[in-house]
């Protein structure tokens, strides 16, 4: 006799308990509350084959509560994942388990996205929708053509990313996005309206999604309601009603249960109510084999589209898309412009360069999808040529975002985790504050974005200092696996770009200037690639070295000139990227930076971070607090950040 789908739910509830138990941390409350909607997902809608759940095709599944993450772990594990098995549940939480605290993309085959910042993995997925509808356009239906389903809880909809995601998701009618809501009513700090009054169905349906109530207890209506979720011409939220900790006994429903709240004595009153009479670890063999032949639901569904990319004329450019390779040619066109930049010297913002260069690279590197979050002609993201990203077909690659900075850096992630799709967009650098939490998401799950920020300094100007970044570019560097890019030229701003899509499994940001500045690059090498680099040697013994970024490189420059004139050798070294410059060679490192008795570095930004290049005593010309409005030339004079301010800090040191 096959299992029933409630003892199969129970399944889900009795792991979540006994992992939770076992490591003593964790919430078991919302793995028990939605099991029963997870297991009508996993075993009828959820196009999935536990044989290969890496199948391009797949649907993608986000726990958007990832602190549910036992959830997750279990339906891996009953639908037979290799990966997650007892022993893995049973190390819950520990060290170099598959089974972490909160779902991590990369770590644990199965999970789609990292999640745990509550409302992230919602707004992730608006990304993952996005890349399945617009390469559904590229290569045809019969590759691609999957939903993306979310489970999400209160704390997700209470946080403002979720307002971002939703209005977006609306707005471009994902109709392949489906979002499962655990309306439970509960937060830790107990029930959620102690601090919600909000009508949530009424805010989806306002921005443009289908939304319908349902009792997340009932099997029957719950698969009715995913029928009808499936056939919706817009994004859908099943607001599914359920009990924190269901099938907990006395526990059931109780608004403190969210994190490890049952013991041994709550436990053993579960699995009674539950009549689970089975010890810790252990499942029945007919829940098993029900689990199991979910599991290999979709492999049908694998097999006929394994054929179909077999047979199709588009197999190579679409696994070459969906392995993150770039086409052959990607660079020509690039290092082309490169050379005509290293002859012509254009003087213009590193803004501008920027846009030059993606108008070589967007042509032949078909997966690019640019965008700007209302900032279009200020970012200079935008291709002449492109395509606005919308309903009906989704052809286009320009994504017009809104005023959404940390929307637009979670559905950039999602973009790139799905695969098929390198994704960049713009806003000003000062505004990285908003997009942050994506963006450190991003590098802990290493997924290649590309975050395009320009107006990088007081040379902003007259914004004033609200708008002008002065701590943005060093708590930037402080980000593990990021490649922050301050590109001095039209030169090094090509090759940085050329460094951040050759880096699969990092996203990078290109702070770039407002202003003007003067060409310096006499060579070319890919020197950017180094991380740091000698731009100008001295003119017999070094006695200064002058280290700098971006539009002060040509400060630098100019003071060297000076220093130089008086007969003080002065070393110029650029430092586009730090982090680059930090996985060169020691020896490398020692090279550049040198034996000169004088350091000195001038950056429009504060000082942290660089006494990496000019020690505790080096001398530093920047800013020491916020900025102020007026004209940048103007600004640069009256903070110092002028060629004679560096002259005269370098006097002052020998």
């Amino acid at each position: 006799m096959s299992a029933s789908p409630k003892t199969m739910a129970d399944a889900i509830r009795v792991l979540s308990m006994d992992a939770v138990h076992a490591a003593r941390s964790g919430h078991q409350g919302m793995p028990m509350g939605m099991a029963d909607v997870a297991t009508v997902l996993w075993t009828k809608f959820l196009k999935y084959d536990a044989a290969k759940p890496d199948w391009a095709d797949r649907d993608r599944f986000v726990l958007s509560a990832g602190h549910g993450s036992m959830l997750q772990y279990a339906l891996l594990h009953l639908t037979g994942s290799k990966a997650v098995t007892m022993d893995e549940l049973r190390n819950f939480r520990q060290w170099s388990s598959k089974t972490p605290g909160h779902p991590e993309y990369g770590h644990t085959p199965g999970v789609e996205t990292t999640t745990g910042p509550l409302g992230q993995g919602l707004a992730t997925a608006v990304g993952m929708a996005m890349a399945e509808r617009h390469l559904a356009n590229r290569f045809g239906e019969d590759l691609v053509d999957h939903r993306t389903w979310v489970i999400a809880g209160d704390g997700c909809l209470m946080e403002g990313v979720s307002h971002e995601a939703i209005s977006l998701a609306g707005r471009l009618k994902l109709n392949k996005l489906i979002v499962l809501w655990d309306d439970n009513n509960v937060t830790i700090d107990g029930v959620a309206t102690i601090a919600e009054t909000g009508d949530q169905m009424a805010r989806f349906k306002a921005a443009g999604w289908a939304v319908k109530a349902v009792d997340g207890h009932d099997f029957g209506k719950i698969a009715a309601a995913m029928r009808w979720a499936t056939k919706q011409d817009k994004p859908v939220m099943l607001a599914c009603k359920t009990l924190i900790s269901k099938g907990a006994g006395p526990k059931e429903g109780d608004p403190h249960s969210h994190g490890y709240t049952l013991f041994d004595e709550q436990i053993a009153l579960a699995r009674e109510a539950m009549g689970w009479p089975h010890e810790p670890f252990t499942l029945p063999e007919d829940v098993t084999k029900a689990w199991r032949k979910a599991g290999k639901r979709g492999a049908k569904d694998r097999k006929h589209w394994e054929k179909a990319l077999k047979h199709s004329d588009a197999k190579a450019e679409f696994e070459r898309a969906m392995a993150g390779d770039l086409p052959a040619d990607a660079f020509a066109a690039l290092d082309a412009h490169i050379a005509k930049c290293l002859a012509d010297k254009p003087v213009n913002a590193t803004r501008v360069h920027s846009g030059s260069a993606l108008e070589t690279l967007t042509p032949v590197i078909p997966e690019m999808i640019g965008g700007s979050a209302d900032l279009t002609g200020s970012n200079n993201t935008f291709v002449k040529g492109m395509l606005p990203f919308d309903a009906p077909d989704y052809a286009g690659r320009y994504v017009h975002y809104g005023v959404r900075e940390f929307g637009m850096a979670a559905a950039m992630n999602g973009m790139a985790l799905h695969g098929g799709v390198i994704p960049y967009s713009g806003t000003f650098l000062v505004f990285s504050d908003y997009s942050r939490a994506a963006i450190r998401l991003g590098a802990l799950m290493g997924a290649r974005v590309v975050h395009v920020m320009t107006h990088d300094s007081i040379g902003l100007g007259e914004d004033g200092p609200t708008h002008q970044p002065v701590e943005h570019v060093a708590s930037l560097r402080a980000m593990p696996n990021l490649l922050v890019f301050r590109p001095a030229d039209a030169v090094e701003t090509a090759e940085c770009w050329k460094i951040a899509l050759q880096h699969k499994t990092t996203p990078s940001v290109m702070a770039l200037s407002r202003q003007k500045t003067a060409a310096v690059r006499d060579a070319g090498g890919d020197l950017s690639a180094k991380g740091a680099y000698e731009l100008a040697p001295a003119t017999g013994e070094a006695k200064v070295t002058i280290f700098a970024s971006g539009t002060e490189v040509a400060v630098a420059m100019a003071a060297r000139a000076t220093l130089q004139a008086e007969g003080i050798g002065t070393r110029v070294v650029s430092t586009p990227c730090w982090e680059l410059f930090d996985r060169q060679p020691a020896a490398y490192q020692a090279k550049v930076i040198g034996q000169a008795p004088v350091r000195v570095a001038v950056e429009a930004g504060v000082r942290f971070g660089w006494e990496r290049f000019i020690g505790e005593h080096g001398a530093f010309v920047g800013m020491h607090g916020f900025g102020a409005s007026a004209p940048y030339e103007r600004l640069y004079k009256e903070f110092g950040v002028t060629p004679e301010g560096v002259v005269a800090a370098a006097k002052a040191k020998l």
